[in-house]
């Protein structure tokens, strides 16, 4: 819905050069790991100004070591933000905006509190903008912004189903999403069911499945000869969010029916896994994003052990294309996302298949078959993902 006219902005005196958009993005901090937003932004760079609002997590603060260095984390960015470094500020860069938020949103109370907040501090740097502004969300804490904000349109970025992400209150995400797809202009699902989701609440949604960045992940084939070549055990890894998502009882069952090697999990934790007796499962921290295809290229199986939820089966994994980039074994659960890649991996429906798959692969290693289906990916590139991401932001037909 435009709200340009609250706050207008004379643009007729505006130079040629200067007649391009502004997006305005809100969602995770920027840097901080390659989100789907991240991959698709940093590609529009050099066509557009990007003022990115690094906006606070939907997780309601409790009392732990996590939700400690987090808001320390985040007083930090209000305090002093972290001024880019003289190789970061030779490439394009968003211009990172921290406006000091609320922390819960459980209420009314609390969620106007927040739009009151983000209203104040955002609308001085909106209405310095000589260009339109076209605003994207990842969050829908930003319902109450619409309306109040000089903004010509608004779009709902919809990567995951928050209702039902653990750790989350899901009544107070439903009530602010609500609003969210009722107010605004346009609406992009990143899977098939999130589309539907958003459809059924009368809101006509474009689907923009994830990219994957086939020269990054190529980066793996580089790995010292030496240690590629030496003689070790069998590896299976998974990399991603260690939360509630992952199954216990099949990394259980896994444990118990590998004889050698380890089952690593890899990246930051927020829920560890009940595996208390496993010999082989391991967690390790998470590691940069540039190092991942080097991890990647010393397993000889990725997996994706995820329970059977109504969380899993609307997400669309991020990592999903860039396990299949890896040229690696994949072994994944049998959720929607991952069945129009059927014929580049291994589907399991159960504990014991999922086992018998992976002990399976750790053997044969990838098959003709799948490593050929794997060409798919060249039609799935971040940048052409970006111009379709783009034209919708902007409200163009296609080919514009």
């Amino acid at each position: 819905m435009s709200t340009a006219a609250m706050c207008p902005v004379d643009r007729a005196t505006l130079p040629l050069a200067e007649s391009a958009t502004t997006l305005l993005v809100f969602s995770d901090d920027w840097g901080r790991h390659p989100s789907s937003c991240q991959h698709l932004v940093t590609r529009l760079l050099n066509r557009h100004r990007v003022l990115w609002v690094n906006t606070i997590g939907m997780r309601p603060p409790r009392l732990d070591l996590q939700t400690l260095r987090r808001g320390v984390g985040k007083i930090s960015q209000w305090i002093s933000p972290r001024r880019p470094t003289a190789e970061q500020s030779t490439a394009p860069a968003p211009r990172v905006l921290n406006p000091r938020m609320w922390p819960w949103m459980q209420t009314p109370w609390q969620q106007a509190t927040n739009a009151s907040l983000l209203e104040r501090q955002l609308a001085p740097v909106l209405n310095e903008q000589r260009t339109p502004v076209y605003a994207v969300t990842t969050v829908p804490v930003v319902a109450d912004l619409i309306g109040r904000l000089p903004v010509e349109r608004w779009t709902y970025y919809c990567v995951d189903d928050f209702t039902q992400w653990p750790g989350l209150d899901g009544d107070a995400i439903r009530s602010l999403e609500d609003r969210l797809f009722e107010r605004c202009d346009a609406v992009i699902a990143a899977s098939a069911v999130l589309q539907r989701r958003a459809e059924e609440r009368g809101c006509p949604t474009s689907l923009l499945t994830h990219g994957v960045d086939l020269e990054h992940w190529s980066m793996g084939d580089r790995v010292d000869s030496a240690t590629t070549g030496a003689e070790r055990s069998p590896q299976v890894l998974f990399f991603g969010l260690i939360d509630e998502r992952l199954d216990s009882d099949w990394l259980n069952q896994l444990d118990a029916n590998v004889s050698t090697g380890s089952i690593s999990l890899v990246g930051p934790c927020q829920t560890p896994p009940r595996t208390k007796g496993c010999q082989r499962v391991t967690l390790t921290p998470a590691v940069p994003y540039a190092d991942l295809p080097a991890v990647a290229a010393r397993a000889d199986v990725l997996v994706m052990p995820y329970i059977d939820a109504e969380v899993t089966r609307a997400m669309q994994p991020l990592k999903l294309l860039e396990y299949l980039a890896t040229g690696k074994p994949v072994v994944v659960r049998d959720l929607p996302a991952n069945r129009a890649w059927a014929d580049c991996l291994d589907l399991a429906s159960t504990a014991e298949e999922f086992v018998r798959l992976v002990r399976l692969r750790i053997g044969t290693g990838l098959p003709l078959s799948q490593r050929t289906a794997r060409q798919r990916l060249l039609n799935e590139s971040w940048d052409a993902k970006a111009e379709v991401f783009r034209r919708d932001l902007l409200g163009l037909p296609a080919g514009v």
